[in-house]
């Protein structure tokens, strides 16, 4: 996989692949204002985009391996959605709005964060309104809320080039990611459903095969329904009551035990969370004495 020209409209490989922590980054090169999307594809590339110019830094969304190089642009604007500015502003926020409690957990993370990501507290940003469109000079781009992932996680379109940024919508067979604290089920499936709908010709998402130029419909589906097949799979674990650390030992969503152990532990038991939250709301289950139950 490699760079992409389209128009003033350039795909930035990520290294790695675009894998964690690392993603694919867009560049607009307008005739006003120039502009990276999402910048942690890799610190050589982000050099030299900044060498070309970057007057303003957008992001898609609060998450570590989207802001990653973030600070290599200290005189450029930047830019997201008022909803997911708050984790930016501090770290222990920031820790927060992962639901990250345990000390040592937080220990290790705090520690991640600012040899890693060069985390630093930002206290100013500019807000991105929701649809609006962003002229650049003889490029515009469209800002299309997509809440689900994040509270404020955002996806772009540009008419001109028919390109779609779906950001961490990223049509993986792992499927959807709603594990945060803020996250949402129902926010995430509504919004696959607004992405499916908008008239693209490519699409660009954040990580893994990040470009796809033919009319991705059947990964869409197969995307959304990891959720579905989660929430089936979570039915048949309760075929008698159980706890939540009875149903994480199913291992629902990644389908095994894997290293590092309490990494994937942690987000077993908060990807569960949310199935277990979605399908109180729906009247499926009861909960009782720290026990769920099938209604």
């Amino acid at each position: 996989m490699s760079d992409r020209q389209f128009g003033k409209v350039r795909f930035v490989c990520g290294k790695n692949g675009g894998k964690y922590p690392y993603n694919h980054s867009l560049y607009f090169r307008g005739d006003r204002i120039r502009a990276v999307l999402d910048p942690a594809s890799s610190q050589d590339k982000m050099l030299g985009l900044k060498d070309e110019g970057v007057d303003e830094v957008w992001l898609s969304h609060w998450h570590e391996d989207h802001i990653h190089y973030m600070n290599l642009f200290e005189s450029s604007d930047v830019r997201i959605s008022e909803r997911d500015f708050p984790p930016l502003t501090d770290l222990d926020t920031f820790l927060d709005w992962y639901g990250i409690e345990d000390p040592a957990g937080r220990g290790y993370w705090k520690k991640e964060m600012v040899e890693t990501f060069d985390f630093r507290p930002r206290k100013t940003a500019r807000f991105f309104r929701d649809d609006e469109l962003i002229d650049l000079g003889g490029l515009t781009v469209q800002v299309i809320p997509t809440p689900g992932h994040t509270p404020g996680h955002l996806s772009f379109y540009v008419p001109e080039e028919g390109l779609l940024f779906v950001g961490d919508y990223d049509l993986t067979s792992f499927g959807p990611w709603y594990g945060d604290v803020a996250s949402s089920i129902e926010e995430t499936i509504a919004s696959i459903s607004k992405l499916k709908a908008i008239p693209a010709r490519r699409w660009v998402a954040a990580h893994n095969e990040g470009l796809f130029e033919t009319p991705p419909g059947a990964l869409w589906d197969a995307y959304e329904n990891v959720i579905y097949e989660r929430q089936e799979k979570l039915m048949k674990t309760l075929d008698r009551p159980k706890t939540l650390d009875e149903i994480c030992a199913a291992w629902i969503i990644y389908g095994r035990p894997r290293e590092p152990k309490q990494f994937f532990e942690f987000n077993e038991k908060v990807m569960i969370g949310k199935h277990l939250e979605y399908s109180l709301r729906r009247g499926d289950i009861v909960l009782k004495d720290k026990t769920y139950k099938k209604v």
